[in-house]
């Protein structure tokens, strides 16, 4: 097991295969969209997998796939099988907004995926059009049915927007009723492309929280998982539970696990840091894997307390001014 500086274990990658995407989802990105990255300033299969490797080599067993969209990037099934048969790689998870998914889940289900973070920030059709700037909500609701269908644990991911999606809190929450869905709400975070788009967070986990009191007055707080992101209820008589995950408020730092890879190989040891280590880079100049883990090494010994800090350290500027595209999900 890998211990950060603050006595923290590291067994979770979060690695993003790409920057592109199919949705242009109002907090992620501009309407028009983000430069994306030309091919060979991404990481490749060949990279990604041995950086997976080197990874599990140190004692990360748990791998999140996301992107951008990871299911935009041609070949990822044959990536997933790889990975899945690499030793020390316990559990492989993915997010995805399901808009390409759907056809893939038997798949999916064969290679063993542990879990899969489905996006879905409302039921309504007009209003995931407004919010995605595309009308592809069909698509993802079948993705849904076919990893229920197939005993794929599911996650759905909404983010809560002011003046957007409010009225949809409750009819998310649903679906927790009727199957083993767990829902998880999770406050909006200024990774949109444009810098933060939003004087005051006004949906904090705490309101959050008391809307879900409000429509559920029985609703009470279940045990957290270990290293979890999110604070977790049990709606009386509900298959799923629901959750609400502080992201902007960042209050779960002092037990977090994770680390991040972007799609161009840079290192974050934290979500609202600017990168800590090009990975890339030490690849492609040629450093064996003892070098490679040295330095991994050396970064996780001066990890960030938490993501007010990290953001405080940042170089480029304190406004944080990525897309959640870029960073990865």
């Amino acid at each position: 097991m890998i211990y950060d500086n603050h006595n923290r274990p590291i067994n979770y990658l979060r690695l993003s295969v790409t920057d592109r995407c199919n949705l242009r989802c109002f907090y992620c990105m501009p309407e028009e969209g983000i430069n994306y990255l030309p091919k060979k300033e991404l990481l490749s299969y060949e990279e990604m997998e041995r950086l997976v490797r080197v990874m599990s080599e140190l004692g990360l067993s748990k791998v999140r796939i996301t992107g951008g969209e990871p299911f935009v990037r041609r070949d990822l099934m044959d990536f997933l099988w790889k990975i899945s048969e690499m030793s020390g790689v316990e559990q492989i998870h993915l997010t995805t907004n399901g808009v390409l998914t759907a056809p893939l889940v038997p798949q999916l289900k064969a290679i063993g995926i542990k879990s899969v973070n489905l996006s879905i920030d409302t039921l309504d059709r007009e209003n995931f059009k407004k919010i995605t700037r595309r009308d592809e909500l069909p698509k993802v609701l079948d993705c849904l049915e076919q990893l229920l269908k197939h005993d794929i644990a599911v996650k759905i991911n909404a983010v809560v927007m002011e003046g957007k999606n409010i009225d949809d809190l409750v009819p998310l929450a649903e679906l927790s009723k009727n199957a083993p869905i767990d829902v998880r709400f999770i406050e909006e975070m200024p990774f949109n492309g444009e810098g933060n788009h939003y004087p005051t967070l006004h949906w904090t986990h705490k309101k959050i929280v008391d809307l879900l009191k409000s429509a559920y007055p029985e609703i009470y707080k279940i045990t957290d998982a270990e290293n979890s992101t999110s604070y977790n209820y049990q709606i009386p008589n509900y298959k799923g539970s629901v959750g609400v995950i502080a992201a902007f408020t960042r209050s779960f730092c002092g037990t977090c696990n994770r680390i991040r890879v972007t799609a161009q190989g840079i290192l974050k040891t934290c979500l609202y840091d600017e990168g800590v280590l090009d990975i890339k880079k030490l690849m492609r100049e040629g450093k064996d894997d003892g070098q490679i883990k040295a330095t991994l090494l050396d970064a996780f010994r001066h990890r960030a307390k938490d993501g007010y800090e990290a953001e405080q350290k940042r170089t480029t500027s304190i406004a944080v001014m990525e897309s959640m595209s870029t960073i990865g999900g």
